[in-house]
């Protein structure tokens, strides 16, 4: 039987479960962005979370919605950066062990942050099969409970909730745009939108190379079975089989991006807007511009994803 969706109230429930713990992120502008773009932007500035990235909503919420006896036993995932320095994080706050299943490969940056935020990581092979069997493997040795990336319940609603700060801040967006890799900040910012802002359209940016959602979309079917390639790293998982049902419920459109112009687009953000942004945060702005006719003349909200660079091996000095 499915595991029952996430609903509003679980965002709601979220929002004043992490409220001691997150930041309430700023919500961006740029006149120069609004005129190229023909549009007027609302950048959710994500990067400045905890962390470096919207994941530590998620993982905060997973964690403090632990009952005693579970959080004991710590918690683990598979991540290849964001969601595992944020779960070590969200677990620091709450003094219980964090296992981070990490595969070979991951952005040095983001490897580095786990260990900071104080959890033990376990290498493998970088393909989800390894993941999960090394995860499945460590929950045996621990006890510990898995916080997947992606399609924990508890992590998408606290996801939603940086789209719930967004709608409360800024009246009349006509549309809202992620990223979407394995889906739950999408997910959770579609379950915000249906209840707040119902007639706001939810959108997604997907990187060409690692296209399943998109794909999966078109044929009605979840379709997984797919090699990434893509510079945007944090692209790269599956979609999630809840995120799949969510996004069909919710009638999500996703638009597939080339690398060239994600790159083009996290350019311009650091140009403009000042921010460290990721590839995999940029593409949703690269959607947007790719779309420009779509979206003329309306209010657009961005979620900037996370700003966990890199900086000794910047993509355009790399491509």
């Amino acid at each position: 039987m499915p595991t029952p969706l996430p609903t509003f109230d679980d965002v709601l429930a979220a929002a004043a479960r992490i409220a001691p713990y997150a930041h309430v992120t700023p919500v961006l502008r740029s006149r120069t962005l609004d005129e190229f773009a023909g549009c007027s932007l609302l950048f959710k500035a994500e990067p400045l979370q905890r962390a470096g990235a919207f994941k530590f909503r998620g993982a905060c919420n997973a964690v403090w919605a632990l009952d005693e006896a579970e959080a004991r036993k710590g918690v683990v995932t598979h991540s290849s950066g964001n969601h595992g320095a944020a779960l070590a994080l969200a677990a620091k706050t709450r003094g219980i062990p964090c296992h981070v299943v990490v595969p070979e490969g991951a952005v040095a940056a983001k490897r580095d942050s786990i260990a900071r935020y104080g959890a033990t990581l376990h290498a493998c092979a970088p393909t989800i099969a390894a993941r999960e069997a090394t995860c499945a493997q460590v929950q045996r040795d621990t006890g510990a409970t898995l916080i997947h990336p992606y399609t924990d319940r508890q992590v998408i609603a606290g996801q939603g909730t940086a789209a719930l700060e967004l709608l409360n801040a800024e009246a009349g967006i006509d549309a809202l745009l992620t990223p979407v890799g394995g889906g739950g900040l999408v997910s959770g910012t579609a379950i915000a939108a249906a209840a707040m802002a119902p007639g706001c359209r939810v959108y997604a940016g997907e990187p060409e190379g690692a296209a399943d959602t998109a794909r999966s979309l078109a044929a009605g079917e979840h379709l997984i079975d797919f090699v990434p390639d893509t510079f945007c790293d944090g692209l790269r998982g599956t979609l999630g089989e809840p995120n799949f049902r969510l996004l069909q419920q919710h009638g999500v459109e996703v638009f597939t991006v080339s690398d060239a112009d994600t790159l083009e687009a996290m350019r311009l953000l650091w140009r403009c807007l000042k921010l460290l942004v990721e590839p995999s945060s940029a593409i949703a702005f690269a959607a947007l511009l790719q779309q420009r006719q779509r979206f003329a003349g309306q209010r657009v909200g961005i979620v900037l994803s996370g700003g966990n660079v890199d900086i000794d091996a910047l993509p355009w000095s790399v491509a």
